[in-house]
């Protein structure tokens, strides 16, 4: 089989691997669409990996079961169901892993396509059968492969926030996963005031139902949204999407007293005044990714609102335009990519 790998240095292989064969308790995935995710640049760009450091990249997979090992039971996995991958495995005994909250594992924690196991940019992808998620019929395999990183962690950071239809809530950077939040939070109900600095961002932020935009290179994004919430006091909800240090301090400040604001854009600092915190009484929490259970829920969400998840992605490509895919991603021509397989 075909797959991507990362060597660092901003360089990456098309390579060629012998097609996996499950263990017992795994399952072979014939790949139907593996997503590109902001988080992958990181791998890209990093230092220099060796040859034993190098996995198949790709954490956003989807496809359909293609061989089960001899203990999976079919309660887990048949051949030829369409499903999702919960990108993660670890000890399978501690509370993080019991509860669905496997990424936390401090025993023996797994992530697939990326860091310590091989992911979705191949023709075949091999797992543990408990990672895997049933996809709703109604929705695509690229919606699937959305829902699997970006819409799936913008779903659990609306959890997280505990978000209802009398909030508004302010989302910063409308990247794929501020677009998601933005998408996913009209259909809660509540009123949504989207932040970014590109106008074609902004205008998709629109497309997917946000009330408001703030170009925030033209307007103080904080005082904007004070201005369009109740007594100039500030949002109910913020949800921080771009990463960006002094966004994560604006995302505290465009909040209410007594407001929640969650960080989500993943690595750098995040510096307050401690009146935000004791005066004002705001609350700031984290959001990594989403438990196995929120996952399902998320694909639950969006087949039954019938959302279009799936206009998240701009551009799609074939395993081979590998390198093409990711210079321009990384150049930001692009939007969001997706490799789709026949």
């Amino acid at each position: 089989m075909k797959a991507v790998v990362f060597l660092g240095d901003s360089k990456l292989e098309l390579r060629e691997y012998p097609d996996p064969v499950p263990g017992p308790d795994e399952v072979v995935i014939r790949m139907k669409a593996s997503g590109m995710c902001g988080s992958d640049l990181h791998h890209l760009n990093g230092p220099h990996r060796t040859a034993a450091e190098l996995v198949i990249e790709g954490h956003e997979p989807c496809g359909v079961v293609e061989i089960v090992g001899e203990a999976v039971r079919p309660t887990e996995a048949r051949v030829g169901d369409r499903v999702m991958v919960h990108h993660y495995d670890g000890c399978r005994t501690c509370q993080y892993c019991r509860s669905g909250w496997t990424q936390y594992c401090p025993n023996a924690r797994i992530v697939y396509g990326g860091l310590d196991g091989d992911g979705g940019h191949a023709d075949f992808m091999k797992v543990p059968a408990h990672t895997l998620i049933k996809l709703p019929d109604s929705l695509s395999f690229k919606t699937g492969a959305a829902i699997s990183c970006g819409t799936g962690t913008a779903f659990a950071a609306i959890k997280r926030v505990q978000l209802s239809a009398d909030d508004t809530v302010a989302v910063f950077g409308q990247g794929p996963v501020g677009l998601s939040v933005t998408l996913l939070a009209k259909a809660f109900g509540a009123r949504v005031i989207a932040v970014d600095v590109e106008p074609s961002r902004l205008e998709m932020a629109t497309r997917f139902g946000a009330d408001h935009v703030v170009d925030s290179r033209e307007q103080d994004p904080v005082a904007a949204i004070r201005e369009l919430t109740r007594n100039g006091e500030g949002a109910d909800k913020s949800i921080e999407c771009s990463a960006i240090d002094a966004v994560r301090e604006q995302a505290v400040q465009a909040v209410r007293p007594w407001g929640t604001a969650c960080m989500v854009g993943v690595f750098g600092r995040i510096d307050l005044d401690s009146e935000e915190l004791i005066q004002l009484r705001k609350t700031v929490v984290g959001s990594l990714t989403f438990s196995k259970n929120q996952q399902e829920d998320c694909a639950r969400f969006v087949a039954e609102r019938g959302l279009d998840v799936e206009s998240l992605f701009t551009n799609e490509f074939r395993l081979a335009e590998a390198e093409k895919a990711y210079d321009l991603f990384d150049q930001r021509k692009i939007g969001k990519g997706v490799f789709l397989f026949d």
